[in-house]
């Protein structure tokens, strides 16, 4: 059996949403990374791939799925993981709602602030810490209710808010305050499976 492909760039939080769902739920990938500083991702086969020329993308056969989110729900529903992607309505729709905050609110916070600070980004650094300022108390302050973003387990919904999250730290916005999500943060990383950003 041929495994799905996941074109990759090891320094993608998007990228590192993928393989760290696709291992806590024992999903096999085959990793394929995509130099991203000698303009790979700009090569006429993989803007066929994606038009957009950015990573994370997903070929599983035929098909091919080019957005991070589209790809945590289509290994979910592939591999009938329905404990990271429930069924049930209102408990999809939680999930859908963390799905939305982690390329919207924590996408324009902690993640922009990175792109500044590591990679020189063109954005307003500025915005990016004011958006984080705003976004993350709301996130300690729900965490500080329950252990996991959109349930009583993990889902997709803390896979997709994860990796940003950790890595806010690189684009100079402390999680120091927040203690909730901090103590979220660490039982994330006690799941089997679980995998840290560099692998």
């Amino acid at each position: 059996m041929t495994h799905p492909v996941l074109y990759n760039c090891p320094p993608s939080g998007n990228c590192y949403k993928v393989r760290l769902f696709a291992a806590l739920a024992g999903i096999p990938l085959q990793i394929r990374n995509v130099d991203l500083i000698a303009g790979e991702q700009k090569q006429p086969w993989f803007r066929e791939l994606n038009p957009w020329q950015h990573v994370p993308v997903l070929q599983d056969g035929d098909t091919v799925i080019w957005d991070s989110q589209a790809i945590l729900v289509y290994l979910a529903e592939k591999y009938q993981k329905t404990d990271w992607w429930p069924s049930a309505p209102g408990a999809r729709a939680r999930v859908v709602e963390w799905l939305s905050v982690s390329v919207n609110e924590i996408q324009h916070g902690p993640a922009d602030a990175r792109l500044v600070k590591l990679f020189g980004y063109p954005l307003r650094y500025e915005d990016a810490v004011a958006a984080s300022a705003r976004v993350l108390p709301t996130i300690n302050e729900q965490l500080s209710a329950r252990n996991w973003l959109a349930g009583d387990r993990p889902t997709l919904a803390d896979c997709a808010a994860y990796p940003y999250l950790f890595l806010a730290p690189q684009g100079g916005v402390s999680l120091a305050p927040y203690t909730a999500l901090e103590a979220w943060m660490e039982r994330m990383e006690a799941l089997p499976g679980y995998i840290s950003v560099e692998k």
